[in-house]
């Protein structure tokens, strides 16, 4: 193992979107969910969303078919898989749904690129309707993080996986973010880590905003090819580092290079 974990958000980071809008946006509800966001969390109301859809007749099948439109750009694919060829243990820590993110992921072939997704629960019930849930019960307790929004702290869930990885020996954290809420994990991580924000996102202005308070080395990017290139060089940099190679993972690396060469520019 490259002794080196990578944590990605998924909105507008594996994907180019918003999740939550793009399902809400593609089957029409638009205004409703802009008329009910000020009276209730983001994450209650997407339940409530769920609900009116179903309402309607909208079914889990209409749904899938949205979610696999999804834009995502093209070279986040194969940045994945030549992470994961690379030995490194990839996780999902976002403030989506495990129902959205698993059925893109199983869409694009990645279900068993990730060891982890952290994520609000989200599942089919009985009725045929999605259920969407919060990560953190807010209405029973507080997780008492001023930054981060009432149902999830993905700082707190970055203190867990450290402390997993604590037991395990020494691991070198790579987070990937675009959000506001990943601030607080940026935040949490230590000298010899990784943070890629993604430029002129709102994590990026408020790692900008004091740079100093970040441990962890800062890397921005700004579209999926950036972040495939930024983030092979980061793995093949702490390989280095750390003189873990071997004839074996010297060759891996290599053939990573040949078989995802860098892509020229992607006009948008």
């Amino acid at each position: 193992m490259a002794g080196i974990v990578v944590v990605f958000d998924f909105d507008k980071t594996i994907i180019d979107c918003d999740s939550d809008n793009w399902v809400v946006d593609g089957l029409g509800a638009t205004d409703l969910f802009n008329e009910l966001l000020p009276t209730m969390p983001w994450n209650t109301l997407m339940d409530r969303m769920m609900k009116e859809l179903h309402s309607q007749g909208k079914t889990i099948d209409d749904i899938v078919e949205v979610l696999k439109r999804t834009p995502i750009h093209p070279r986040i694919i194969p940045a994945i898989q030549s992470a994961k060829a690379l030995g490194c243990d990839l996780r999902i820590v976002s403030d989506a749904n495990l129902f959205f993110i698993k059925t893109i992921l199983e869409h694009h072939g990645l279900t068993d690129s990730f060891s982890e997704i952290n994520t609000n629960p989200g599942f089919v019930d009985e009725q045929g309707r999605l259920r969407i849930f919060p990560f953190h019960d807010f209405t029973n307790s507080s997780h008492g993080c001023s930054l981060c929004p009432p149902n999830m702290c993905k700082g707190l869930i970055i203190e867990r996986i450290q402390a997993s990885l604590a037991t395990e020996g020494k691991k070198k954290l790579i987070y990937l973010g675009d959000g506001s809420g990943d601030y607080c994990p940026s935040l949490k991580l230590t000298e010899g880590d990784y943070v890629m924000p993604r430029k002129n996102f709102p994590v990026w202005d408020l790692i900008c905003r004091n740079p100093m308070l970040i441990k962890a080395k800062t890397h921005e990017w700004t579209d999926g090819e950036e972040m495939e290139r930024i983030l092979i060089q980061i793995i093949k940099t702490i390989f280095d580092a750390a003189q873990m190679f071997s004839p074996s993972s010297d060759y891996k690396l290599q053939t990573i290079s040949i078989v995802f060469p860098r892509p020229l520019s992607v006009p948008h």
